[in-house]
């Protein structure tokens, strides 16, 4: 018996003693094989902050890439970074590694958005409330919203066309705002709709800003803004709960949510919930709005393409209705194709932000804990290898599909933007009433680019606000015009108090 002791023993001991010699094995080929990726760290502390912020952020990026590779290391607001400009890394940090990849953002700004709020997590709060989210924002919910959608399009455009001066990009603003109010609550009293407008202004202002607590920086009007968003929403969900009006949209999915143990969701997540939805819907959809209308501008033979596609669906199969449903869009292949060339184009969302969980290896280069790691779809959307001459705009080249992971506007995984189908309806949606019904031109330069903090034209566009062609076929009569009109180039257009002006109006 004692024998058989001393042979379990020495068992577990040579084990114990083999398994320690193959441990220190692997640790010495890891140190050996393993190494950081190439590149500059930049100074002390503020590494290469300055170089990237003096520049475009692209031409920094795509001149690292093009000096180091693929995967190259830099040091960017203090922070060490690792970027990724390939397909197939991006892929392994977003889809098929991501739980060794968390979500990351200074303190600051999670605080003015939310703690609780989607993109802040991983693991499986973040799936429940992905969940929640993509439900609400399902293709049968957000079909069943394209009345509304053009009801705010035909109403944002109509208080443009008064013969000033606009921001694209602002108007847009407005635009995309009341849509992404309209998913979350549906029809939202206008009292309601004021002051969360009003407070979430002040607070995108600050959301840049230093943080700071002193009074009367933005940073601190912001956290003084959140606060009131957060008494605003309570009582709007205290209100829902009462007169029992808990449908379908993002804020009922919120309040009819149960776990597995029957708990509900805080009115503190409900209300970071919504400001990350609110804060994810507005710049982003704005911004490609505005690119798209540049991009349009830039090229007239494709801009009058598309108008005539636009214009041939409605007249040929729905008698000359302009109203929009899901039917019509989908037979508007080059509509589409233009808001798809937009968004690799403009790259709105150039690159995102993660950090390494635990020490990573990857194609023989070290992550090491902590770091963070910053896929770039701007450098893989503008790379000849996967689009042939990607400074052009094209939007024909998705005439066939991109090679995979690829093309990511949206991002990728399992923190993909789940509301992406309902950004490109809403953006299909103004297109198509501006282009049937309006003209508009631009004023001044617009070959600069401006961060706000997402790309934009300079000076968000600035354009002489669209002109209402309905408002000149009603004049032509009056001034005894005989020609037709939809072949007729007019040397006049009417302004706000409907006086006939020099301007040169194509119909």
């Amino acid at each position: 018996m004692k024998l058989l002791v001393t042979i379990f023993y020495a068992i577990i001991f040579l084990s114990s003693l083999f398994s320690y010699y193959l441990f220190k094995k692997e640790r010495r080929r890891h140190k050996q094989t393993a190494r950081l990726p190439p590149g500059s760290m930049g100074w002390p502390c503020i590494g290469e902050t300055l170089q990237m912020y003096s520049q475009d952020p692209s031409v920094f990026f795509a001149s690292k890439q093009k000096r180091y590779g693929d995967i190259f290391k830099t040091r960017i607001l203090g922070c060490p970074c690792v970027m990724l400009a390939s397909p197939e890394a991006a892929r392994f940090v977003l889809v098929t590694q991501p739980h060794l990849f968390k979500p990351t953002y200074p303190k600051s700004k999670e605080k003015l958005i939310g703690p609780s709020a989607l993109f802040f997590h991983h693991g499986s709060y973040h799936a429940r409330m992905r969940k929640l989210v993509q439900s609400s924002f399902s293709p049968e919910a957000t079909r069943k919203l394209i009345p509304d959608i053009e009801t705010i399009a035909i109403s944002s455009l109509e208080s443009w066309a008064n013969g000033q001066v606009i921001s694209t990009f602002l108007e847009m603003k407005k635009y995309a705002f009341e849509v992404g109010i309209l998913s979350i609550f549906g029809q939202l009293n206008k009292t309601y709709t004021y002051q969360l407008k009003e407070n979430y202004s002040i607070l995108e202002k600050g959301y840049n800003c230093f943080p700071t607590k002193l009074p009367g920086t933005a940073y601190h009007k912001a956290s003084m803004a959140r606060r009131r968003l957060n008494q605003i929403l309570e009582e709007i969900v205290r209100e829902r709960k009462e007169n029992k009006l808990v449908a379908g949209n993002l804020l009922g999915h919120l309040l009819n949510f149960r776990d597995q143990k029957g708990n509900t969701l805080s009115d503190q997540q409900i209300a970071d919930n919504i400001i990350g939805v609110l804060f994810a819907a507005q710049d982003t959809t704005a911004s490609i709005l505005t690119w798209i209308l540049k991009y349009l501008n830039d090229d007239p033979k494709l801009l009058d393409a598309v108008k005539a596609e636009q214009k041939a669906i409605c007249e040929s199969e729905y008698g000359g209705n302009p109203t929009l449903t899901w039917a019509k869009t989908r037979k508007m292949p080059l509509t589409y194709r233009v808001i798809l060339e937009s968004l690799r184009k403009a790259s709105i969302i150039s690159f995102t932000f993660r950090e390494a969980a635990v020490d990573v290896e990857y194609k023989g280069y070290l992550i090491p804990k902590g770091w963070k790691v910053m896929p770039l779809f701007r450098n893989i959307h503008h790379n000849p290898e996967f689009f042939t001459d990607p400074g052009n705009f094209d939007p024909f080249r998705f005439e066939n599909p991109p090679k995979p992971n690829t093309y990511m506007p949206f991002g990728n995984g399992i923190h993909a933007c789940p509301g992406n189908e309902l950004a490109k309806l809403e953006m299909f949606v103004l297109l198509h009433h501006m282009l049937m019904k309006y003209r508009w031109e631009l004023v001044g330069s617009a070959s600069l680019i401006q961060y706000s903090p997402f790309p934009v034209p300079e000076h968000g566009l600035r354009v002489s606000a669209p002109f209402v062609l309905d408002k000149i076929r009603e004049l032509a009569p009056s001034l005894r015009m005989v020609h037709s009109i939809n072949a007729l180039t007019w040397p006049f257009c009417l302004d706000s108090s409907e006086r006939v002006v020099a301007i040169n109006v194509s119909i």
